[in-house]
């Protein structure tokens, strides 16, 4: 620092020749670290700007350079978590691929939409759900007799269907 006369004190370090002189290297500091230039460009003059603002504090430290530099470490830092973060949220969102159904599944279900309602719905709860005989009749409030002649029927014209399907995939 400088004294004027009167001992008041002058700030011996210019913001602009800080700049000047120490951006380059600085930029070159983070750039190593974050694995972008125009980043790293971006978070010094970031810190620079936060120097200039507080420039009346920060000109009398004893090293300017240090507090900006450390400024711009904590930017590149909170940055790289911030994408971390976003990068790990949008794995997680990612819609994984799934392949289409086998010809065999599209041949079940075109069959199964065949079937009138009450035959479909017991054949799905007890093959695919694996419900009993007994629980179907207390959920679909039907005796036992009616779930399995149901049952019988729905298995009956889905064989006659699939039987129907491959014989004209046989053919074809």
């Amino acid at each position: 620092m400088t004294r004027q006369a009167g001992g008041a004190s002058v700030d011996a370090v210019d913001f602009d020749q800080l700049y000047h002189a120490h951006f380059r290297s600085l930029t070159i500091q983070l750039a190593a670290y974050f694995g972008d230039f125009s980043q790293a460009q971006d978070l010094v003059q970031e810190a620079f700007c936060r120097a200039f603002a507080r420039w009346g504090k920060v000109s009398r430290y004893d090293d300017p350079v240090a507090w900006v530099r450390r400024v711009a470490w904590n930017l590149a830092t909170s940055r790289w978590r911030r994408l971390r973060t976003a990068q790990s949220y949008l794995r997680r969102q990612r819609e994984e691929y799934v392949p289409g159904p086998d010809p065999d599944r599209v041949a079940l279900t075109r069959a199964l939409a065949a079937l009138p309602p009450n035959h479909r719905r017991v054949v799905v709860l007890h093959h695919l759900a694996d419900l009993s005989v007994t629980e179907i009749a207390q959920q679909e409030d039907v005796p036992e007799g009616t779930v399995k002649s149901w049952l019988h029927r729905g298995r009956a014209a889905l064989a006659a269907q699939l039987a129907s399907q491959n014989e004209v995939t046989d053919h074809a």
